[in-house]
């Protein structure tokens, strides 16, 4: 009769998810189990006790039995915790125990850096975003990895992730090699090709398949000084160089290098134009003939700098003319060009050369021009010339038509002319 008693009220035990003490006797307390996650199974020192319900599981001990000293609580797809258990309950007391369990991690992540930064990440073929960046909530298992970067060759790597783990990857990408072309022209032709110290070709010349960089030119041509620059070649870009090549003086003939301030000036030699000083550096007159010349620097609001100077053969002579600042000029110039060309110009009746021709030191005023070429009607117009300025006229001359004798005219002129002298002489006669 007693142990079918005793079988019952452990079978009631159980279902109540309350354990029976590891040594009656006594009176009873209780440990309560707080826990975050429901149906977690509750060990005392290794033995099972019950499962939490409610978010808790009471344990029930007697104070007269063996203390028990650790816990632990666990549950399928969370991380088991332990603990220490305090000091066992006094007899109807209740003692807190906490236990809190985290998921176990499912998923991991890669973490990709670059160099270059900015490289375009591929995660199995699919775009995740440029790098530094960080792919999250992956699977384990294996990946595919690619980073891509315009002007540098393309890497791949294969990558294993792990559950709850980052994996690092460092791609370092290398660039790809890209190149451009140099055109070389040159004034004049012919002048020898050098590219960074090699030898190239002669102008006028196209360099392919140039390295993307900088790089520095040289011209060699006889009788000319050499000639460097540099130049900078972008992907896929043509540049162009044109250089003007100035030749080296013979033994009789020389150069002149002309600096003005400010620059920009008008150069005259022997009152024949050249050209006008440049920003930077020298203006050279080459090919001078050797003797005495007078060199003339003109710059409009300026006074104009005239001087002497002396070439001799192989060498270069300088000048450096400093402008000071003067009246605005009272003359100016006027331009006269003619189809066809070579006709006389005359300007106010007083001839001045054949065009087409420029004629300067001209009051400012209106002026008559005339021009006029044998064969063809003389052609006039006015113009007005201002202060520094150059006034332009433009003959286009017309032939002169040619008078040629009719047919049949000579005749019947004689005959009238005899009919006439007849009838003069028969008057005469009757008086």
């Amino acid at each position: 009769m007693l142990k079918p008693l005793i079988i019952g009220m452990t079978l009631l035990v159980l279902c109540t998810g309350i354990t029976a003490v590891s040594a009656l006797g006594g009176d009873e307390g209780w440990y309560r189990v707080h826990c975050n996650v429901d149906g977690a199974d509750v060990y005392f020192d290794g033995q099972y006790q019950g499962t939490t319900y409610g978010g808790a599981l009471d344990v029930p001990v007697y104070t007269t039995g063996a203390p028990y000293n650790s816990y632990r609580v666990e549950k399928s797809g969370y991380q088991s915790y332990s603990g220490s258990l305090p000091s066992g309950p006094a007899a109807g007391q209740t003692v807190d125990v906490y236990a809190t369990l985290q998921p176990v991690e499912t998923a991991g992540s890669i973490h990709v850096t670059s160099s270059p930064s900015g490289v375009a990440i591929y995660l199995n073929g699919n775009y995740q975003g440029t790098a530094p960046l960080t792919i999250k909530n992956l699977v384990p298992g294996t990946y595919s990895l690619d980073a891509e970067r315009s002007g540098y060759q393309s890497d791949h790597s294969t990558v294993t992730v792990k559950a709850g783990q980052q994996s690092n990857i460092q791609f370092t990408l290398t660039p790809i090699e890209q190149y451009g072309a140099i055109k070389v022209a040159s004034s004049p032709s012919g002048a020898y090709v050098y590219m960074d110290g090699t030898y190239k070709g002669r102008t006028p010349l196209t360099l392919t398949s140039v390295s993307a960089k900088k790089h520095n030119i040289e011209l060699d041509l006889s009788g000319y000084y050499d000639w460097k620059s540099s130049v900078t070649v972008s992907p896929g870009v043509t540049s162009y160089v044109n250089a003007y090549l100035t030749s080296v003086p013979s033994e009789t003939t020389g150069a002149i290098d002309v600096v003005s301030y400010p620059a920009g000036a008008d150069v005259f030699l022997d009152d024949k134009y050249q050209g006008k000083t440049p920003t930077a550096g020298v203006y050279t007159v080459s090919n001078v003939p050797v003797g005495s010349h007078t060199v003339r620097v003109a710059l409009s609001g300026y006074q104009d700098y005239t001087t002497g100077v002396v070439v001799s053969g192989a060498t270069t002579s300088h000048v450096t003319a400093t402008l000071q600042p003067g009246q605005p000029t009272s003359t100016g110039s006027i331009s006269v060009t003619s189809s066809p060309s070579g006709a006389e110009v005359y300007i106010d009746n007083a001839y001045k050369g054949i065009t087409p021709l420029t004629v300067d030191g001209v009051a400012t005023g209106t002026h008559a021009v005339r021009v006029a070429l044998g064969g063809y009607g003389d052609w006039s117009t006015s113009v007005q010339v201002g202060a520094g300025s150059t006034a332009s006229a433009s003959a286009s001359l017309s032939p002169v038509p040619t008078q040629a004798p009719h047919a049949g005219v000579a005749p019947f002129a004689a005959i009238g002319a005899l009919g006439v002298l007849g009838l003069l002489v028969a008057l005469r006669r009757r008086d």
